[in-house]
């Protein structure tokens, strides 16, 4: 159930922020937005370190490169989302998003990349896929 729960506050703070993001980016600048927003979350996350520790730095040298690319990723993944929904409304850019993120999780599932378990995909998932698909299709039209 908590991560049912944290899955819903993360969805709706990623809608949030992308608007907020959006708003922020029409009035000092895409760029400019991006660097402030990536800025401030660094040292925020910074921050917390202080106060809550669960591992070590020096882990990094036994660490896989590619999956220190996940920083990369949240620049992309920011200045992709405000200029998402600059270009369409905030509902369909989301919606677009998370079809994205869905077939996108499912193709990791079903090769197992990156460590995790392999999880078949099955006809009713490939259903569920290509269902929400075409709601986004309706949701736009």
């Amino acid at each position: 159930m908590l991560g049912i729960l944290v899955c819903i506050a993360a969805g709706a703070a990623m809608s949030v922020q992308g608007v907020m993001n959006t708003r922020l980016g029409e009035s000092i600048g895409t760029s400019e937005a991006n660097a402030f927003v990536q800025a401030t979350a660094a040292v925020l996350a910074a921050a917390v370190l202080i106060f809550h520790r669960d591992g070590s730095f020096s882990a990094l040298g036994g660490t896989n490169w590619l999956y220190m690319l996940g920083g990369v990723l949240g620049l992309v993944i920011t200045l992709t989302v405000m200029l998402g929904m600059h270009a369409l409304t905030p509902a369909t850019a989301v919606s677009i998003i998370l079809v994205s993120q869905l077939l996108t999780a499912g193709a990791i599932d079903a090769l197992g990349l990156m460590g995790t378990e392999k999880v078949p995909l099955t006809w009713g998932k490939a259903l569920g896929a290509a269902l929400m698909t075409a709601g986004v299709i309706i949701f736009k039209r």
